[in-house]
């Protein structure tokens, strides 16, 4: 196992002063970087440790807040939240692009070689960094099925990889279909995965605390798309890759 180094990072975005959470590689040469967005409920332990191991495998990684350093643990506060904001395109994309910012900077980034990977709301930040332009090498997401605006999905420019549960009364398959539509449409190099049988954040292992309905935990299907995510990362961006190939 490779020796990381972990610490908090603050920024300013929507308002708010956000709380995110940075791993490091060891070393001191500049790496690949993963921009890590959490479920709606906010940035946890559980991204955190998604983080590191990311961070072992090679990759500068920050996984980003959403609710200013809150973890949103009452469903009816986090729909609140996070419902106007999936309505917002551009409010996502500003807190995408502070966080985005924030890793670039990071020193032992390699600022052309980042990948957006996310979960649920923060997924849906990835896509919408991607249909602004953002010069990212991969976009990965679960439970994030969203569209955007017409036409900008022409604006990504990396290949973009999405994973879903059968059974997500979330992300149903009208859903799906539209998210294809507009991947299709707009010419993207996409791919989408199909859980069977799993519900909405099937990834997420249980939390003690109530939650929307539709969710549970897959813990099959929660490895398998964690090895998706690190297979596109090592695809799109290999830790081994020289800087500025």
């Amino acid at each position: 196992m490779t020796t990381i180094t972990t610490r908090t990072v603050e920024y300013p975005a929507d308002g708010l002063t956000m709380i995110g959470h940075l791993a490091l590689p060891a070393g001191v040469d500049r790496r690949p970087a993963v921009l890590l967005g959490p479920e709606g409920m906010g940035l946890s332990d559980v991204e955190r440790r998604r983080a590191d191991a990311l961070a072992e495998l090679g990759y500068v990684v920050l996984a980003f807040d959403l609710h200013g350093g809150r973890y949103l643990g009452d469903p009816e506060e986090m729909l609140a939240r996070c419902l106007p904001l999936l309505a917002d395109p551009d409010r996502m994309r500003g807190i995408g692009h502070a966080a985005l910012d924030v890793l670039r900077t990071e020193p032992r980034t390699a600022p052309d070689r980042i990948a957006a990977v996310g979960y649920g709301t923060g997924g849906a930040i990835g896509l919408e960094l991607g249909r602004d332009g953002a010069n990212l090498r991969a976009i990965g997401t679960v439970n994030a099925l969203t569209t955007g605006r017409p036409g900008e999905a022409a604006r990504i420019r990396c290949p973009v990889w999405a994973g879903v549960g059968s059974e997500d009364p979330i992300m149903p398959p009208a859903q799906r279909n539209a998210f294809t539509a507009e991947m299709q449409a707009a010419g993207v190099d996409w791919r989408l995965t199909v859980y069977g049988g799993a519900l909405h954040a099937f990834h997420h292992p249980p939390v003690d605390h109530p939650t929307v309905p539709g969710v549970g935990y897959h813990p099959q299907h929660a490895r398998r798309a964690w090895r998706d995510v690190v297979d596109l990362l090592a695809e799109c961006l290999p830790v081994t890759e020289e800087p500025g190939a």
